[in-house]
């Protein structure tokens, strides 16, 4: 089936549909974007559809510079640098280009862009984003090029501190992305185990959020909306990448599991967020192994749950052994690793990443209250891939 190109506003203004990236330099007219900032990562600067994209601008006579000085798990160096290189050119707005890690860093660079403070100034804590300067912020216009984090409907990004060996949370209402362009046809050259821990990596959004306490029924409708998508989709997308209709349905639940996370996440983040700082590992991959784990975990808090998304799925059993059941068998069709040892992750720093994890901004919102020592336990158990002694 032929998806429609479409736009609508939701969280915010998305213009989807395949080849929409063409118009590229009409969002930036819409925005009043003459100089933008094209920020990607290091990886994907070197592909095809950067060179498309360029060309595009070119072809619109739009002025601009690109910057890719981006790690997989950016960095505050990151940041600054390419602060540095937006007021060093006098760019006027930001194209984000690439996955999660190509978008947090732009929006994280035209947030930046305008302040006075130091970037950990306005790390997620308490009233820290209030000491911004909303009319240093620039705008943003997004396009995502994997189908997995939802950044570009994000209000926040995740920078590495390397100094802690920590990732932290950089939060502003006006971080979230003027124009969002949704193009399927990004996607096509996304390799299968990219594919794969990117999907399962929105999946581990929507059902946290799902998971999350406190009463959200729109961020409860989107999840488990999205969760059906993935579970339909994800393993076409990964047998045949160039399936335009499930690339774009993926699309579509990638942004809907980061509109609904805005409800909260939970402990798989809570302890992924340490290990990529740590280990600088994809953090899709670490979502989708820790996940079963953590649902086991927190079985007491989210059963009744799991029983309706059970419903949803269509599983013959109802309830969260159902769901983890299904969720291991989702990542052996994915080949997607087991356990935490699979990617060299050891127990050795065990208690540590506890406490670490502990501190997270994930863990308060997790389907029930748990502490640091809960938390290594967790992580003991998605190394050794310990399932019943959770």
């Amino acid at each position: 089936m032929q998806l429609a190109n479409t736009n609508w506003n939701y969280p915010t203004t998305i213009w989807f549909g395949n080849g929409r990236i063409n118009e590229i330099s009409q969002a930036c007219q819409k925005l009043g974007i003459n100089n933008p900032l094209f920020v990607t990562d290091e990886g994907l600067v070197k592909l095809d559809i950067v060179e498309k994209t360029i060309n595009i601008l070119k072809k619109n006579s739009l002025n601009f510079t690109v910057y890719s000085d981006v790690q997989g798990n950016p960095t505050e160096k990151n940041v600054v640098d390419g602060v540095a290189h937006y007021l060093k050119n006098k760019h006027d707005g930001v194209i984000a280009f690439g996955g999660g890690s190509a978008i947090d860093a732009a929006k994280t660079i035209a947030f930046m862009s305008g302040q006075t403070r130091s970037l950990w100034d306005f790390e997620d804590v308490g009233d820290n984003w209030s000491y911004a300067d909303p009319a240093g912020i620039a705008p943003v216009i997004a396009i995502p090029t994997t189908a997995g984090t939802g950044s570009e409907v994000g209000r926040a990004s995740v920078i590495l501190d390397e100094k802690l060996h920590t990732k932290k949370i950089i939060f502003h209402p006006k971080m979230l992305p003027a124009i969002v362009i949704s193009d399927p046809e990004l996607t096509l050259g996304l390799p299968p185990h990219i594919t794969a821990w990117t999907g399962v990596d929105a999946m581990v959004h929507a059902i946290e959020a799902y998971c999350a306490p406190g009463y959200h029924p729109m961020a409860d409708g989107i999840a488990i909306e999205a969760i059906r998508i993935i579970a339909k989709y994800l393993p076409m997308a990964v047998k045949d990448g160039k399936n335009l209709e499930a690339r774009g349905q993926m699309l579509v639940a990638a942004s809907m599991g980061a509109t609904a996370f805005q409800k909260g996440l939970g402990s798989v983040h809570s302890v992924a967020h340490q290990l990529g700082a740590i280990y600088n590992k994809q953090h899709g991959l670490l979502n989708a192994i820790i996940l079963p784990y953590a649902l086991k975990q927190n079985k007491v808090a989210i059963e009744d749950r799991m029983v309706h998304l059970s419903k949803v799925l269509g599983l013959e059993k109802e309830g969260t052994d159902a769901i983890i059941g299904y969720i291991i068998g989702l990542r052996k069709e994915l080949n997607i690793p087991h356990t935490l040892e699979d990617i060299d992750i050891n127990t050795d720093n065990s208690k540590e990443i506890g406490e670490m994890a502990y501190k997270d901004p994930s863990t308060p919102s997790n389907a029930k209250p748990v502490n640091a020592k809960d938390l290594e336990q967790l992580f003991r158990a998605a190394v050794t891939g310990d399932l019943n002694g959770l």
